[in-house]
């Protein structure tokens, strides 16, 4: 009796939806790039593959993967701008 009235099951599932690639944050936000001992720079660009960062006192830009940098936290913010007004205070150049 079934068999008479079953219709297969035609419908597929929906398809899985690829991961998006993660967005790129604000330029200037302050990031944290934990593959280089959490190392704090000012997010400056996306160059393929890599995301630039540069360091919040000045100084020359590395390349990191987006997957080894978070945001910085607000302890560790403070510590990079307080880092940068002490050596502008010394006369550094930045």
């Amino acid at each position: 009796m079934y068999d008479e009235n079953a219709r297969p099951n035609t419908r597929q599932p929906p398809p899985t939806p690829s991961p998006a690639p993660s967005p790129s944050p604000a330029l200037g936000t302050l990031m944290v790039d934990t593959s280089r001992d959490n190392r704090v720079g000012e997010f400056r660009g996306v160059a393929g593959f890599y995301w630039s960062l540069r360091p919040v006192g000045g100084g020359i830009e590395w390349e990191v993967e987006p997957r080894y940098v978070r945001p910085a936290l607000l302890m560790e913010q403070l510590r990079a701008r307080t880092a940068r007004l002490n050596a502008r205070s010394r006369g550094e150049v930045l």
